[in-house]
């Protein structure tokens, strides 16, 4: 049982994307409707559960583990788990340990969060304008993440951040916050938004900027270099010649990069998505209750699960409908 994960296109699994709770403390309007329904805390892994199953699959060769939501931030005692996790980066085994957060708890965690071993974050944030902030999140204010990035920086942790491209929208600020990011020493990620969950009354079309445009206009005042760099995820980076600042983007609808993909998705409540952008999940909290102490049957369901790893999935939005469409919500399988 010590073979690593290989999935059937002879893709190694070395990267897992775990949601820790669907809850959250903002409403963006892309990502969740402004009334959610959340799940029943009984139906959640407590964190001694999902250190069992990070640590397992980490044992089968995950080398990198980012924490997401929701807003991992708000689940309660989350930095047992962190503090936890820890002793796989002492050992080795665990070359990563990182969260991707809305950056709202940031200030209160940042410091807690650098002492058990996280050494990179992804702060997502749209917009720099507080009025427009408050309109994209419903619920969030923009000082609070802002004081946020500034004690994860204090703390020794890299900051990058993560925009969802929305026409519309921050087409205007395009180059506002490359120069805030570049001024900041911080890294910034392009995202087209992605087809996922009811969101009311917002149009993913209407929404949808895609992001070939927006690096053209980039390039109509920097200076871009293709970077041939991964960071273990899907983004593609340029260098911009006249800050030396990393861009990435992220193209699952305009042009997916699942060839390369070596990660896999855990949801709080124990499914494991082998692709975002597929329904098709696998069980893991029955094995991990049924066996609490054998972990034989847990390692042969996530084998079973690997084996059906899809070459790819099948957003689009090429036909002015939104093909590919989930049903279920971003902050349920981890953002």
């Amino acid at each position: 049982m010590t073979a690593p994960l290989i999935d059937p296109f002879l893709r190694p699994i070395s990267y897992l994307r775990v949601s820790v709770t669907d809850r959250c403390d903002f409403r963006c309007v892309y990502c969740m409707s402004e009334n959610m329904t959340f799940l029943p805390k009984k139906e959640l892994l407590t964190l001694e559960e999902l250190d069992r199953l990070c640590s397992t699959f980490i044992r089968l060769g995950v080398e990198k583990l980012r924490i997401t939501g929701g807003e991992p931030l708000v689940r309660r005692d989350i930095l047992t788990f962190f503090r936890s996790m820890s002793r796989h980066l002492d050992s080795g085994a665990l070359k990563e340990l990182t969260l991707t957060t809305n950056g709202s708890q940031l200030e209160k965690f940042a410091t807690d969060l650098a002492a058990a071993g996280v050494r990179r974050i992804n702060v997502s944030l749209d917009t720099l304008d507080e009025g427009k902030f408050a309109q994209i999140t419903r619920w969030g204010r923009l000082p609070q993440v802002l004081r946020g990035i500034d004690a994860a920086q204090a703390a020794g942790m890299r900051v990058k951040i993560n925009t969802v491209a929305l026409k519309g929208f921050n087409e205007d600020e395009l180059f506002t916050l490359a120069e805030w990011c570049a001024a900041r020493g911080m890294d910034l990620t392009w995202i087209e938004v992605m087809p996922m969950g009811d969101i009311g009354n917002e149009s993913r079309l209407d929404q949808y900027w895609r992001l070939t445009d927006l690096r053209a206009r980039l390039a109509e005042r920097y200076r871009l270099t293709d970077l041939a760099e991964r960071s273990g995820g899907p983004a593609r980076y340029v260098r911009v010649e006249e800050t030396g600042q990393k861009i990435g983007f992220i193209t699952p609808l305009s042009h997916n990069f699942c060839e390369s993909c070596n990660r896999v998705r855990l949801t709080c409540t124990g499914e494991l998505f082998m692709c975002l952008g597929q329904e098709d999940n696998a069980d893991l909290r029955a094995p991990l209750r049924a066996h609490p102490g054998d972990d034989a049957p847990l390692e042969a369901a996530i084998r079973a699960a690997i084996s059906h790893k899809p070459k790819g999935h099948d957003f689009d939005y090429s036909r002015q409908v939104v093909d590919g469409k989930m049903s279920r919500h971003m902050s349920h399988t981890g953002g």
